[in-house]
């Protein structure tokens, strides 16, 4: 199912350990993450406490599970794009306005950027946390044990094998180029680039029709075989639930 070039396509976000974090079913940690952020979002946004407990109870989590918080850190960066589009709201929202720095901001602005950056900052970081506690296949797993589509599944473990290989189909389409003399400068080099997407597209889409070939001509049917099978002892799940029921309490209580 999920082979070596997963491995080497996540190697990134998984740390491998012996935390009690790590040791949870994963089905257990995939709801906690999934009830925690739905806490997290059903948060009003004028409640600073309780986004500084959730900051809180996830760095207890962090600590508990042994990941460096420079790590965590470090790949919140993937929310950068949603850190630029908050951080320009103040600047184009309409409505009242208040000077900050001899700058006029909005203030719905700023509310909504605040309401943003909050939350999707707590959602990536627990998802940041689930991911370096948990291998890809066993959330997988994870997913599987919880009643996920299978649909999903598959696609999703598909995405994970063939990462890998679509990214080496990349680098060596840019080494191609780049022994041609190509070089992206400006936007010049655009249509240059259109048509290597267009080639990586065209290519990736005759590999799964092989693929999808290949897996009827060994007796697929539309349900892949079962991963795995087993049930998470009740202490597991009483531990995976503190999260988000101390968030829950948290939004309750503050």
């Amino acid at each position: 199912m999920v082979g070596p070039a997963e491995d080497r396509g996540v190697k990134g976000l998984y740390r491998p350990g012996d935390s009690p974090i790590h040791r949870l079913a994963p089905q257990c940690k995939l709801l906690a993450v999934v009830l925690f952020a739905v806490v997290v979002v059903a948060t009003p946004r004028e409640r600073f406490l309780a986004f500084l407990l959730y900051a809180l109870s996830l760095a207890v989590v962090v600590l508990l599970a042994r990941i460096p918080p420079g790590y965590v850190l470090k790949r919140l960066a993937v929310e950068l794009p949603f850190v630029l589009f908050a951080v320009a709201i103040p600047f184009i929202g309409m409505g009242e306005r208040v000077d900050v720095l001899g700058v006029p901001l909005s203030v719905a602005g700023l509310w909504a950027s605040w309401n943003i950056l909050a939350k999707a900052t707590l959602g990536v970081a627990a998802s940041i946390v689930l991911a370096a506690t948990t291998e890809p296949r066993a959330l997988l797993l994870g997913a599987q044990r919880l009643r996920v589509p299978q649909l999903l599944i598959q696609i999703a473990t598909f995405m994970l094998r063939y990462l890998e290989v679509i990214l080496d189909e990349m680098r060596r389409m840019r080494v191609a180029r780049e022994s041609r003399g190509f070089a992206a400068r400006d936007f010049r080099q655009a249509p240059v680039l259109a048509k290597s997407a267009g080639a990586m597209f065209i290519r990736s889409y005759e590999r799964g029709e092989r693929v999808h070939l290949a897996m009827l001509s060994r007796g697929y049917t539309g349900v892949m075989p079962t991963l795995a099978d087993g049930r998470a002892p009740k202490a597991q799940w009483a531990m995976a639930a503190v999260l988000p029921v101390v968030a829950s309490a948290v939004l309750f209580v503050s």
